[in-house]
């Protein structure tokens, strides 16, 4: 069996270098040497093939260079194009990522954010799925941590840049309801796996203001999982005249469904999504979806977390980011000749 070549060690950099282990330490932490003596180091270091371990340098203090980074799912779109503008952001300050995928679950959520924890990133930033677990409140104790689109209310975060979901839905409720639309179909991954989430609520509450006829129908996050539900909120009568799903990745699975029943968009039934993910603009017929600013929402995650890190735990940050709705071809004038009655649950 061959051998694993061994890793140079802090001592052999020290002898290569004249420096004692500390000195050698601290140049390649580029503390408290000169430019020169540091840049002296690091060359021997590439010279020998040097690389630090990010956990026993964790162990004695100091920090992996590593952010743990927890989405609800990635089969998602949006939360696959969160982890790469946070991906971004985070290179660009010299950290690296470690991804956690709950896959839809509240429970795994939860334990995956502890599992990052004890492999001591250096903060978190999750985009949960679950955000009134009480097992948050240990992990936000343990490691800095930025929640996005939910406050984590039960947990000491470091920051929170939160949707706001109020408006957001109003926004695609209204623009429905200027279009004539009275019996809407609401499809949303939460309403079992994380019930109380505002999005939900405010549905609910922007229905009744508006007198709309809105039944929220428990959806799979995914467009291949969303397809036979779409196919059962679209056969069943009366059919809703608009399908709002509160994620894009839902409303795919309801086009594929709408061309596998014959059904015309806008014309036969109108859809919406809610993220605004790139490719919702490229369908035939567009997508009208509500934008949050990808780019902001990263950009706004990474600050926090990256303040907390240079300058540690001060006063919880907060940004509260505006909807912009974006209104394309899929959304029209509801038929007119649609049976008026009330959806059925």
């Amino acid at each position: 069996m061959t051998e694993r070549p061994k890793r140079p060690t802090i001592k052999e950099l020290a002898a290569r270098t004249g420096l004692s282990p500390a000195a050698v330490s601290y140049a390649l932490r580029g503390l408290q040497v000169s430019a020169e003596t540091e840049q002296r180091v690091r060359d021997v270091a590439e010279e020998l093939g040097y690389r630090f371990d990010p956990i026993a340098r964790a162990l004695r203090g100091g920090e992996t260079g590593t952010v743990g980074m927890l989405v609800g799912s990635l089969n998602d779109f949006f939360h696959q194009q969160l982890v790469a503008a946070v991906q971004r952001d985070l290179r660009a300050a010299d950290r690296h990522v470690l991804v956690a995928d709950a896959d839809g679950d509240p429970t795994r959520e939860v334990e995956l954010a502890q599992s990052l924890a004890d492999r001591r990133v250096d903060g978190l930033i999750a985009a949960p799925i679950g955000p009134l677990a009480e097992g948050w409140r240990q992990i936000a104790s343990a490691v800095p941590t930025v929640a996005i689109g939910d406050a984590l209310e039960s947990a000491d975060t470091v920051g929170d840049v939160l949707f706001d979901n109020d408006r957001g839905v109003q926004a695609m409720l209204r623009h429905l309801h200027e279009l004539g639309h009275q019996r809407v179909a609401v499809l949303s991954w939460a309403l079992e796996q994380a019930p109380g989430r505002s999005a939900e609520s405010a549905v609910e509450q922007w229905a009744a203001e508006l007198d709309l006829d809105c039944r929220l129908v428990t959806c799979a996050y995914s467009l291949n999982g969303s397809r036979p539900l779409a196919r059962d909120v679209l056969t069943a009568e009366p059919r809703p005249t608009a399908v709002f799903a509160l994620s894009d990745s839902i409303a795919y699975g309801v086009y594929v469904a709408c061309h596998e029943l014959g059904l015309r968009i806008p014309e036969d039934v109108s859809v919406a999504g809610y993220d605004d993910h790139p490719v919702s603009s490229l369908l035939a017929p567009p997508l009208t979806s509500i934008d949050w600013d990808m780019e902001q929402i990263a950009a706004t995650a990474t600050g926090f977390l990256l303040d907390a890190l240079r300058d540690g735990e001060g006063d919880r940050q907060r940004a509260v980011l505006p909807p912009r709705l974006a209104a394309r071809g899929s959304t029209g004038p509801a038929p007119a000749a649609r049976d008026a009655s009330p959806l059925t649950a």
